[in-house]
């Protein structure tokens, strides 16, 4: 009876070294987040990455880091992961999909983390904004292209799901508006408010002054709050000659999932474990926001960007395919555990050596079982937009920040901005909390 104890051991030890990012370290580096901390959250994914982070999973790493490195207003820096995490990107997709073989038998983990098309699409977002930080707007012109190129690719490539992005369409018609691109600016302004109709979202309504040809115009993106965290759900089922159970242990618990599941395994002899991701919603307080200019009110900001709901709706696009890997892998562990039953019975002449070979298998099998919970967990939940027309001159610009009954419980103050006519400034800041 060693022989479990010491399998039991290895799986906690293989459990601890699981090398993505746990509920638990993400909601740690959200509380950063929340406190505004951002270039120290930074700093923790570096000194955590080859805890966290595998070579598979760099494309995650450098957009992990990268958003919270322009939080922090370090443009140039963020920038530079952007541009890594889409070369990795590229680099991925240009080659055939490998590690599907791993998915079926071992678990989604085993493939690469191939960034998902709405992540792939903010990423062209989160890159103009830095070079519009850094008053470059031609650098902010080519992810603007980008950005319409890959959208126009994939609404040709997709008829169902998310096919398009009606935030960062709109972001990139100001783009080209900024640019003098107006041709270009009509089209993708249009896709975007079709994109805002199909997923049943306001479109944004910011009304042009008559002599807006006078004044400038400032943009204040608001990024707010956290999106729904991924999780591993895992359900069991076990049996043995007296009687049968299952159980459900989720991520986050006082026990990790797998070395639960794989000490029911081995005490019971013979059971099924499946794995699957699910969300947690991440509360926060900021609900809204509304600017003030020299000490007035001029409006609230507009939800422009609903990150969570498309994080909630792409989870439901991909459960298919999620179920079917999860059933062929239970199929492929019952054969190859009952199988290794057979062999070692027969084997040693002795049906309990038999069963000792199926347990391991069965240990194994509940041990190597883990859910996919890799996401890019340091985007906003939202992105809010207000569209100020001013008058040439210097303005004080602040950011009122609204809780669900609409108090103010905080600010931003923007400080001093110069407005010049005909002019366009982009303005950005992040709550978490």
């Amino acid at each position: 009876m060693k022989a479990p104890a010491i399998l039991v051991c290895a799986a906690v030890l293989c459990s601890a070294c699981a090398g993505v990012p746990s509920l638990r370290y993400k909601k740690a580096v959200n509380q950063t987040q929340a406190a505004g901390q951002f270039a120290q959250a930074a700093e923790k994914l570096d000194s955590d990455k080859k805890k966290f982070y595998r070579a598979k999973d760099a494309a995650l790493f450098y957009l992990d880091k990268a958003a919270l490195l322009q939080y922090a207003g370090q443009y140039a820096a963020s920038d530079r992961q952007f541009a890594l995490a889409q070369d990795e990107i590229n680099r991925l997709y240009a080659k055939s999909i490998s590690g599907a073989a791993g998915t079926l038998l071992i678990n989604d983990l085993t493939a690469p983390y191939y960034v998902p098309p709405y992540e792939q699409a903010l990423t062209f977002f989160f890159r103009g904004m830095n070079f519009l930080q850094q008053n470059d707007l031609q650098g902010a012109l080519v992810e603007a292209r980008k950005a319409v190129f890959y959208l126009d690719y994939l609404r040709g490539s997709k008829n169902k799901g998310y096919t398009d992005d009606a935030f960062v369409q709109y972001f990139a018609s100001l783009v080209f508006e900024s640019g003098g691109r107006l041709s270009d600016a009509r089209i993708a302004r249009t896709n975007a408010l079709a994109a805002y109709q199909k997923n049943g979202w306001n479109k944004p309504s910011f009304p042009v002054p008559a002599l807006a040809g006078q004044m400038g115009e400032v943009l204040i993106f608001h990024y707010n709050g956290l999106v729904p965290l991924r999780k591993s759900q895992t359900f069991q089922v076990g049996w043995d000659w007296l009687l049968a159970w299952s159980a459900a242990p989720t991520e986050g618990e006082s026990i990790s999932p797998e070395v639960e599941n794989a000490l029911r395994a081995g005490l019971s002899g013979r059971s099924v474990t499946v794995a699957y991701p699910v969300l947690e919603e991440q509360p926060y307080r900021v609900a809204g926001s509304l600017v003030a200019v020299d000490g007035m009110a001029a409006g609230k900001t507009q939800l422009v960007q609903d990150t969570s709901d498309i994080i909630k709706k792409w989870l439901q696009e991909q459960l298919p395919g999620i179920w079917f890997r999860l059933a062929t892998r239970a199929v492929v562990k019952q054969v190859l555990a009952t199988q290794a039953r057979h062999a070692a019975a027969q084997a040693a002449d002795d049906k309990t050596v038999g069963e000792l070979a199926g347990m391991v298998v069965d240990i194994f099998g509940a041990l190597t079982e883990k859910a996919d919970t890799r996401q890019w967990f340091t985007l906003p939940a939202q992105v809010r937009l207000s569209r100020l027309f001013l008058p040439a001159g210097t303005h004080q610009i602040r950011l009122l920040l609204q809780d669900g009954n609409g108090n103010i419980i905080g600010e931003h103050d923007f400080g001093t901005v110069r407005v010049k006519a005909g002019q366009r400034l982009f303005l950005q800041h992040r709550t978490a909390q």
